[in-house]
């Protein structure tokens, strides 16, 4: 809510045909609005000209449009851009567009910071300040296109926050992305990380969406997950991959396993079999990752990439590395914001 109005960009198509009935107009209004808000990017109702005036002077009253401002923008000598997004209340979020072969891909946040304590990540420093609303995660989409001028063509909920923490307003944002009405973008061009929220993990398969799941797992032992990812104390590695075989068998969708590579805390050749022992048999990739340094953790980038990778390829599994983008723009989620807001030296 702002000043007692209702944020209409975070409202499906179908919440919306509800609004525009109650207040006396026709239901088609409602595709119309809706399609000023996610195909045209209309930043206020008066440009909504084919709408009578009595109907935007009433949603004016009733209504408010989110937008975003960027407060900071960082371009790296791989055409890799970082934004700082200021919010209404005056938070700041992430978001990171990547520019590869097969197309442009946008990294977008899911919370202001989060609760999830992983040890190796910027984001969770400050903790959980507040979830992301739809609209706001779709303006990370709609703002960082026009700002940038290139076409988003998959999107990745890796940013700041744990998308699976946020989990209403997560699924509402995908049911209006996919929206024949708005943005119309497939599921199978979006990717959701999660650290491994077992219980919303199975309502996720529940919903069989065609997105890709990946689970970031960063290690093949309870003891040292449980020492960078406090997550496991909750849900184990045994748990969490029971989940994934029940996702497997619900959504038919190959699993991504995101694993961070930390020089000397989960990557040597033991760890590497331990993975492939664990992995053997699912449906999955494993995306190799250089961890990316952050000042106020001891966490240093493995040596050991290639390494681990040949490791896991000879032991029968598909694991690729993660090309490295944007090293040379604080890459690590939820930096910037710690340098803009915390006073961190740059």
């Amino acid at each position: 809510m702002n000043n007692g109005k209702t944020d209409i960009k975070s409202l499906t198509l179908a919440q919306l045909e509800v609004a525009v009935t109650k207040v006396g107009e026709p239901k088609f209004r409602a595709g119309q609005i809706y399609g000023w808000l996610h195909q045209k990017g209309a930043q206020s109702f008066s440009e909504m000209q084919n709408l009578p005036l009595a109907l935007r002077r009433l949603l004016d009253e009733g209504f408010y449009i989110n937008a975003l401002t960027v407060l900071r923008k960082q371009v790296s000598a791989d055409g890799t851009v970082k934004y700082l997004f200021r919010l209404l209340d005056g938070n700041t979020v992430e978001t990171v567009l990547m520019r590869h072969h097969h197309g442009n891909s946008l990294c977008v946040s899911s919370q202001v910071g989060c609760r999830m304590g992983c040890r190796f990540c910027a984001s969770t420093i400050g903790g959980l300040i507040r979830n992301l609303a739809p609209s706001e995660i779709l303006d990370q989409i709609y703002f960082s296109g026009r700002e940038s001028g290139l076409r988003i063509d998959s999107l990745v909920l890796m940013g700041m926050g744990e998308p699976l923490d946020n989990y209403d307003n997560v699924m509402t944002f995908l049911d209006i992305l996919s929206s024949p009405e708005g943005l119309n973008m497939s599921h199978r061009h979006v990717s959701l990380s999660t650290c491994g929220l077992v219980d919303r993990i199975d309502e996720l398969a529940a919903k069989k969406l065609q997105l890709t799941l990946s689970i970031s797992l960063h290690a093949s032992d309870d003891k040292t997950r449980s020492d960078i990812m406090p997550i496991n104390n909750r849900y184990n590695i045994d748990t969490l991959l029971s989940a994934c075989r029940r996702y497997l068998k619900a959504t038919g969708r190959r699993i991504s396993f995101e694993y961070s590579l930390i020089d000397g805390v989960n990557d040597t050749d033991g760890h590497a079999a331990r993975l492939a022992a664990l992995l053997r048999g699912l449906n999955c990739h494993v995306n190799l990752i250089p961890v990316n340094p952050v000042q106020e953790r001891p966490y240093g980038k493995s040596k050991r990439v290639a390494a681990f990778c040949e490791k896991l390829t000879n032991l029968g599994i598909n694991a690729t590395i993660r090309r490295e983008l944007g090293s040379d723009i604080s890459a690590a989620c939820g930096q910037l914001r710690r340098q803009t807001e915390g006073g961190i030296p740059q």
